[in-house]
């Protein structure tokens, strides 16, 4: 796909709105991961939003922490964090400054830098499979806690920014329940994604973890 020749970032205001709005706008935009190997360039293709402590769903459900801190602050930077011990996932802060909410993205397509996330992505058989799940997209680019707070609206020479791609017709945007998500969040219609792109992930309802016995 041919993207833009705008390098423009995304504006501060365009996080700056309610996260129901923010999220399905995401879709087409583009993230520049810049990296000591070169930069690797992804199309957004699948999101879900998180409205904070409205939201039994988010990490901000329950109030401010160490860990969520990012998502309080300012809108338009990445909250990163780590998940079962294993796996990083990036998130777009979004809304008003001290009301905490954010857009994980889920899954896109590599058009920049693909030889690069390859490497990092050995698994993958097919290169639609490269960030094709939130876990896959941090690592296909990078993506680890020390990029957490960064500014996506900063440009280069910033590590991560997010600047304008071609969006998907109104027809193409699809949205359904959030992938995993349990309890009092589970059939909220959160996630949006680009109807018919091979990069978007399966969708997985939440299975509660088993204690061992």
């Amino acid at each position: 796909m041919t993207v833009p020749p705008d390098r423009t970032t995304l504006p501060r205001e365009f996080f700056a709105r309610p996260v129901l709005e923010v999220a399905p706008a995401l879709l087409g935009q583009v993230l520049i991961r810049r990296t000591a190997d070169g930069p690797v360039e992804l199309r957004i293709t699948e999101v879900e939003a998180y409205a904070g402590e409205r939201d039994p769903g988010s990490h901000a459900y329950r109030g401010r922490t160490p860990r969520n801190e990012v998502m309080f602050g300012p809108p338009g930077h990445a909250y990163v964090y780590f998940t079962y011990g294993m796996w990083h996932c990036l998130n777009a802060v979004c809304g008003p400054e001290g009301e905490a909410s954010g857009v994980l993205l889920r899954a896109g397509e590599i058009l920049v830098g693909a030889e690069s996330a390859r490497k990092r992505r050995l698994s993958a058989r097919y290169d639609k499979e490269l960030a094709k799940g939130p876990a896959r997209l941090a690592t296909a680019l990078d993506v680890d806690r020390s990029l957490n707070g960064t500014d996506l609206c900063a440009g280069a020479p910033a590590p991560l920014s997010l600047v304008p791609g071609p969006a998907p017709r109104a027809d193409q945007v699809r949205n359904g329940p959030r992938t995993g998500v349990g309890g009092a969040g589970a059939h909220q219609p959160w996630r949006f994604w680009i109807d018919g792109d091979p990069t978007v992930s399966p969708y997985r309802p939440h299975a509660p973890r088993r204690r061992a016995t």
